[in-house]
């Protein structure tokens, strides 16, 4: 089917929808009326752009006729000048239509968990690990979305093991979703006395919140266990056997929280931990199923790849996957991503584009 007559039937079904959504009977029905309204709504940026293109697709045939006759020197010539202008703008609107009918993800809009782990580099590693999930908590606070700490596990210097938090807010998934993978570090750590650069490393898993429709666990695949938080070098930090351990016996998924003194707040995230990441193994099994090239449009490669590089002494970050460098690190670590994201969100939307245009 043919771009424009796909985009003439989706106008159709808006106007449908225009209908529908007046009719008493859908109007008195929330469930209908929910339905009709999201419907609508995913349907409104297409259908003003689409009808901003017709429009300038009529005024190109109006003055097409008038270069045709050419009755009007005078005339002509602005009639070609308004057809160069227009043919632009035919363009941009085009391409607006081409990301607009992108598939789309259907995790965008959730909440997400971020998931930071210490790799190699030991404590240096785990400064780090702190050093990123305060970038991402500044790039948050702006958008107004909410950090919710799950769990966390402090190292001895006051870095952390791991660090699993629930960024709440309209697009978290969205953005976020291009930090999955390894981050590479190069400093000099504090404690080095030489001078000399160490090499650490640093994973990020990005994972949709799941909801209770998505992901059902049978209480008789739980094996829950108590006991008594600890904070860093083993101490205990709690006189109640308040920290939670959750095993999915299924697939041998363990969740541990302990930052709540409350043992049932504890039992809780863990379960919403555990459902993002059940929900994540379901949708890698879908992925590993489809084309290569519906991949690209789904997130951003493989999550154990090194996806980016932050050199210290150079003041560099370089996104080694669309081969970007900026010399501004301290701007990227006080939160200021955006300029990493979008060049990504924008080169990850243009191979779905060419894999939509090959299918």
């Amino acid at each position: 089917m043919h771009v424009l007559d796909k985009l003439e039937e989706l106008n159709k079904r808006y106007e449908e929808l225009n209908m529908e959504l007046s009719r008493p009977e859908v109007v008195s029905d929330p469930v209908r009326l929910k339905k009709a309204a999201k419907e609508q709504s995913d349907l409104n940026e297409i259908i003003k752009t689409y009808r901003m293109l017709t429009g300038v697709i009529s005024e190109m045939d109006d003055l097409d006729q008038i270069v045709e006759d050419g009755e009007d020197p005078e005339l002509v010539a602005m009639a070609r000048e308004d057809l160069r202008a227009l043919e632009e703008r035919r363009a941009h609107l085009e391409q607006d239509l081409n990301l607009l009918l992108l598939p789309r993800d259907p995790n965008d809009s959730k909440n997400t968990f971020l998931e930071i782990r210490a790799g190699t580099g030991g404590e240096e590693a785990a400064l780090f690990a702190a050093d990123l999930f305060r970038a991402y908590c500044r790039y948050a606070e702006p958008r107004g979305w909410r950090v919710e700490m799950m769990s966390s596990s402090e190292s001895a210097t006051g870095g952390f093991k791991e660090v699993i938090a629930l960024v709440h807010g309209d697009g978290a998934y969205s953005r976020l979703k291009y930090e999955r993978g390894v981050h590479r570090v190069q400093r000099v750590p504090t404690t080095e006395s030489q001078g000399r650069i160490h090499t650490s490393a640093v994973t990020v898993a990005v994972l949709p919140e799941a909801d209770d429709v998505e992901v059902t666990i049978d209480p008789k695949d739980l094996k829950i266990d108590v006991y008594r938080s600890s904070g860093p070098g083993g101490q205990s930090v709690n006189t109640t056997d308040s920290a939670v351990r959750v095993t999915h016996l299924p697939t041998n998924l363990v969740v541990t929280c302990q930052d709540e003194k409350s043992q049932h707040k504890n039992k809780a995230k863990a379960l919403k931990i555990l459902k993002a990441r059940l929900l994540d193994i379901m949708e890698e099994e879908r992925d590993s199923e489809i084309s290569k090239e519906r991949k690209s449009q789904v997130g951003s490669g493989d999550r154990s790849e090194r996806i980016r590089t932050y050199n210290f002494p150079q003041n560099r970050v370089t996104d080694h996957r669309i081969g970007l460098t900026l010399y501004r690190l301290e701007e990227v670590l006080s939160g200021k991503l955006d300029d990493i994201i979008d060049p990504l969100a924008i080169h990850f939307q243009t191979e779905a584009i060419k894999g939509n245009l090959t299918h």
